[in-house]
């Protein structure tokens, strides 16, 4: 009983080490939201270079997507997330310091590659190493760690912005820099993926690793899996055309995803709270109430992912999210955006994307793929939603001028009622299945 609790706080060590990336990941993407307006001020950005400032992150962001699956498959599953580790301390450094607004710009893209490499490996990596039994909450650590990252950057903002005099933009990307050492260090007690290093011929190293987060009976068992797996797919020679199912659910899933309108509604949130007659203009009570909302029903997720499984989720988070979009359209239609309400609205519908639609996503994607393209599939998925992203933070601003907040919050909500019908009719569960045994349920016969 001890060595079967000894394996599992390792194993449980391990998966929140790589979930560290998830908080680098969302203490990049929000540090922006301090710092824009002090940048723009100081180097006296027109609209055009300050979309280019927003939006270069996202630039490096699509490039880190795409280096991540032939890197991850070269050097290995660790040594790719190092890579991202690294990425995101060059760009903190770089921004912190840089000479002028082009060098600014360049540290951006660099940080992006990070963040784009770490949405690609980290819950995968995550997923490898997990339980079938605990593999829902431990990918969930990942969204955890991106709303903690999330709120990390909010209160960091806020303190360099009440505390440094000059030039307070720089310290918020230099912060970014500690937790990537952290992560650097940490991860270099974080073994290889067992199933990239039974896919490179190691078995030996891989059943050694295997042994050191299972009980021996468990891990001869997983190992035999991975082995049987890895020379089934080798002689039906898997490639994407063959999972085009899991294909379709994955990238269905991550553009829902941002349809729902997560971001948008995040950015448009001031406002609907200044509405609602509450914080007046402090943008900061906004975010820490939606940061502190975001994380602590994330842990929901993380508690019954596994429990209740995955559609569960899906299907009850999404049934709020839509009544929550309607009810803010009907709202904003009948001009009733005054008082406590619509804010009630607008938290029901964080919470409800925070223990659903947020990490529920990140679980399916990264364990419905067989190990042979389980990265390309990944990045493939994770790259439409990217698309997805840019596309709403692209139209939305034109969608509230000439469509109106009313139609906009319909919108979303149609897109989220699709969903909906999606993970109930095609999504199919995995709560306790292993990694080879969903290969069975999802990859097309040669």
């Amino acid at each position: 009983m001890m060595t079967i609790t000894n394996a599992d706080k390792r194993t449980n060590l391990i998966c929140l080490t790589v979930a560290i990336g998830g908080l680098l990941f969302g203490f990049d993407t929000a540090v922006i939201s301090g710092a824009v307006g002090l940048i723009k001020t100081q180097y006296l950005l027109d609209t055009t270079r300050e979309g280019w400032f927003v939006s270069s992150g996202l630039v490096g962001c699509i490039a880190g997507v795409l280096v991540a699956g032939m890197l991850s498959d070269r050097i290995g599953r660790k040594r790719t997330i190092l890579v991202s580790a690294l990425a995101f301390f060059i760009s903190g450094i770089g921004c912190g310091f840089a000479g002028g607004f082009a060098e600014l710009v360049t540290a951006r893209i660099v940080g992006g590659v990070g963040v784009g490499m770490a949405s690609v490996i980290s819950p995968m990596l995550i997923a490898e190493f997990a339980p079938a039994d605990r593999r829902g909450r431990m990918i969930a650590y990942y969204q955890l760690a991106i709303t903690v990252g999330i709120l990390l950057a909010y209160c960091s903002d806020a303190f360099f912005v009440a505390t440094v005099a000059r030039e307070a933009w720089r310290p918020m990307f230099v912060a970014m820099a500690v937790p990537s050492v952290v992560f650097v260090l940490l991860l270099l007690r974080v073994p290889e993926s067992p199933r990239w290093l039974v896919a490179r011929g190691r078995k030996d190293k891989a059943l050694e690793v295997l042994n050191r987060l299972r009980p021996m009976v468990v891990a001869e068992k997983e190992y035999a899996q991975i082995v049987g797996a890895a020379v089934r797919d080798t002689d039906r020679r898997v490639s994407l055309a063959m999972v085009r199912m899991p294909l379709l659910i994955g990238i269905l899933l991550a553009v829902f995803q941002q349809f729902s309108g997560i971001n948008a509604i995040i950015y448009y949130g001031p406002s609907i709270f200044e509405a609602a007659g509450i914080g007046g203009s402090n943008a900061l009570i906004f975010q820490v109430i939606i940061g502190v909302i975001n994380m602590l029903f994330t842990i929901v997720a993380i508690r019954w992912s596994d429990k209740y499984g995955r559609k569960f989720l899906l299907t009850t988070g999404l049934s709020g999210i839509v009544l929550s979009l309607v009810l803010c359209g009907v709202l904003f239609y009948t001009g009733h955006t005054q008082g406590i309400f619509l804010l009630v609205l607008l938290l029901l519908y964080i919470a409800c994307f925070a223990f659903s639609l947020g990490p529920v996503t990140w679980i399916i994607i990264n364990e419905i793929f067989p190990t042979p393209v389980r990265v390309r599939a990944v990045a493939v998925c994770t790259m439409a939603l990217w698309i997805a992203v840019w596309v709403v933070g692209q139209f939305f601003p034109w969608m509230l001028a000439k469509m109106g907040a009313a139609v906009t919050f319909w919108l979303f909500a149609g897109f989220s009622l699709a969903n909906f019908v999606f993970s109930w009719r095609v999504v199919k569960e995995t709560r306790g299945k292993t990694l080879e045994e969903m290969e069975e349920v999802f990859v097309a016969p040669h």
